[in-house]
């Protein structure tokens, strides 16, 4: 199978495999669904983070503001991977920050260049069909679904067809947990705010923008619904090991109505995709060089 058409038909997220079925419960207005309706709670009063949704957009312009024309018009932009509709953490967590002014300890980024320069990590890379890393599963375009009861929420992630579970039984975190690539999830209500606590990630994947990061790493996700279509995501990352301070984003997830999620099936092993990241340096070196200056 061509890599373009793969690709394509991998990476498709609006268009799900249950398109045009209308839940009975959405909310309409005008004869489509009313994102701006009230918020759905369950039968225990709070907010039902239930339903299908997927990252805002990033502000036409801001990728190509951000990253460069070359990036953001690369070989991705033709293969069915837009990278300028992903939010602008995709590439890079630290993107708010001057290069070089990154919240990372030095003793880590050396740690980073003779890690880098083995070639060890490659051994992980998602183009092996390995998990994506936390949080970058948030910061793509394809979507992810999220299952609510009173004692656990479930999300299921299009991206990587990873499941999770994020406990709200009151149980705390494993202190001495054993290091997975979805770790550990315990949640609380703070009033309409779900507040995840997690740890016990492995350190075989990095963070976006290819910085390591160490198995002490803990996430905070901090989940507002604020109307019936549109959901507040606050996520802080802390690790004493690699980073100065925590470092917190903060993006809007919107409700994907009357669809549903597409199996994501990449086994393990598989070789013939970093072919893909072969094609993509290739096709990027040239668009650099096209866009540099004659002398």
């Amino acid at each position: 199978m061509p890599l373009v058409l793969l690709l394509a038909g991998s990476l498709t997220s609006a268009n799900a495999q249950w398109l045009f079925y209308h839940e009975k419960d959405t909310p309409m207005k005008g004869g489509k669904p009313d994102l701006i309706a009230r918020t759905p709670r369950t039968s225990d009063g709070h907010p039902d983070l239930s339903g299908v949704w997927a990252v805002e957009h990033s502000a036409p312009g801001e990728i190509e503001r951000l990253y460069g024309a070359a990036q953001a018009n690369g070989p991705q932009a033709t293969a069915g991977d837009d990278i300028r509709d992903m939010n602008k953490y995709f590439l890079n967590l630290f993107i708010d920050y001057k290069r070089g002014e990154e919240p990372i300890r030095p003793e880590w980024r050396a740690h980073e260049a003779k890690v880098r320069q083995s070639g060890v990590n490659e051994r992980y890379s998602t183009l092996h069909c390995l998990p994506y890393a936390m949080p970058a599963k948030y910061f793509n375009i394809r979507p992810f679904k999220v299952m609510q009861t009173a004692k656990e929420l479930g999300i299921y992630y299009e991206m990587d067809g990873n499941f999770r579970w994020i406990h709200l039984d009151g149980r705390a975190l494993p202190e001495d947990p054993f290091s997975s690539w979805l770790g550990y999830s315990a949640g609380h209500w703070d009033g309409d705010t779900l507040v995840v606590d997690s740890n016990g990630y492995n350190d075989k994947q990095g963070l976006p923008g290819g910085h390591l990061h160490s198995e002490k790493i803990r996430f905070q996700e901090r989940f507002t619904r604020i109307d019936f279509g549109h959901m507040d995501l606050e996520i802080t990352v802390d690790d004493p090991e690699a980073l100065t301070k925590p470092v917190t984003v903060k993006i809007r997830e919107n409700l994907l109505p009357d669809t549903d999620i597409l199996e994501y099936v990449c086994n393990e092993g598989e070789r013939d995709t970093a072919n893909i990241a072969e094609v993509q340096s290739s096709a990027k070196k040239a668009a650099e060089a096209k866009e540099a200056p004659a002398h």
